[in-house]
């Protein structure tokens, strides 16, 4: 049972101060009232992440509690990673722009619908992904997409956090110009040799469903299946007109785009052994290459109290 579960919750203070200390009385003061034990472990500007979450872990196994993330993208996969690692239950209090974790598992970026949801919920078995050794909830990629995700960053840190302001970024970094990834894809006997402006790879029935994938059924089964993605070298013109189909959720009628499902594939760059820079839910990292990518050996524990289909309205 998790419903009296200790919650030592990771927040992100780092940003939107007055949202976060508005988001952090409505948490607490639901958990209060339901009598439920907790205890915050806020990132702020001046903290190390990873060193706020390690707290959290100890005293989560100190209490025999679950960890819990309230933040966006980056917050939900650093505590999604330790969790796991931990072998800890995880709560979600969604407050990104996107919220494709949150909303494939029935969890709303409102605060306190999100918390009322984790006092109610009950453990289930969520599949996660690794690169290497660093797990993905939604996604990983390689090569263009890494340097979109980077630029939006800068904008939005101008212009604000919305998704007109992502979409904006993302056109802005495409007609700049790019270059493609010279590779070799391994998986099983299979060996590809491509080049191709970026490799991306879904571990998100919903984020797939939306571009119009329709590896999105695979990865929906949680049966150990990811969903990789690679463009034909393409002009500029003809990659916006991608980015336009994938907007629409036509995705896989374009000529340019091959999707497959795998369960594990190993990427090494053509003529080099230099690290490569790698997205992973929304963050950037370097690895060494080779770059594996595979459904993690067990499942994370998520506490959730429903769960999105897909073919069912996104809201």
């Amino acid at each position: 049972m998790t419903h009296d579960l200790p919650l030592a919750i990771v927040m992100n203070a780092g940003s939107g101060r007055r949202d976060a200390d508005e988001a952090r009385e409505t948490i607490s003061a639901l958990l209060d009232a339901a009598g439920r034990a907790h205890r915050f472990f806020p990132i702020g500007p001046d903290d190390t992440p990873v060193d706020v979450v390690r707290e959290a872990v100890t005293y989560a196994r100190q209490v025999g509690g679950a960890l819990v993330a309230a933040g966006g993208d980056g917050t939900i996969n650093l505590v999604a990673g330790a969790a796991w690692r931990e072998e800890l239950p995880l709560g979600v209090l969604p407050q990104g722009t996107f919220n494709f974790f949150g909303r494939t598992h029935g969890i709303s970026a409102d605060t306190r619908e999100a918390t009322e949801s984790l006092l109610r919920g009950t453990p289930r078995h969520v599949q996660a992904g690794l690169v290497n050794d660093r797990l993905f909830l939604v996604n990983a990629s390689l090569g263009l997409y890494p340097q979109v995700l980077e630029d939006r960053e800068a904008w939005k840190q101008r212009l604000g956090r919305h998704r007109l302001v992502a979409l904006w970024s993302g056109l802005s970094t495409l007609l700049r110009g790019y270059r493609s990834l010279r590779i070799e894809i391994s998986g099983g006997s299979q060996v590809r040799r491509l080049r191709t402006p970026t490799l991306f790879v879904g571990n998100n029935a919903l984020q797939l469903e939306k571009i119009g994938l329709p590896e999105a059924a695979d990865v929906h089964r949680n049966d150990g299946t990811l969903a990789g993605l690679v463009l034909r070298p393409i002009g500029r013109l003809t990659m916006l007109g991608i980015v336009l189909r994938g907007a629409l959720g036509r995705l896989s009628d374009a000529d340019n785009v091959v999707s497959f499902p795998f369960r594990e594939i190993t990427v090494r760059p053509k003529h080099s052994r230099r690290r490569m820079k790698v997205a992973v839910d929304g963050e950037i990292f370097w690895q060494d290459p080779p770059i594996v990518f595979r459904v993690a050996p067990r499942p994370l524990v998520l506490i959730s109290d429903g769960e999105r289909q897909p073919g069912e309205d996104p809201g």
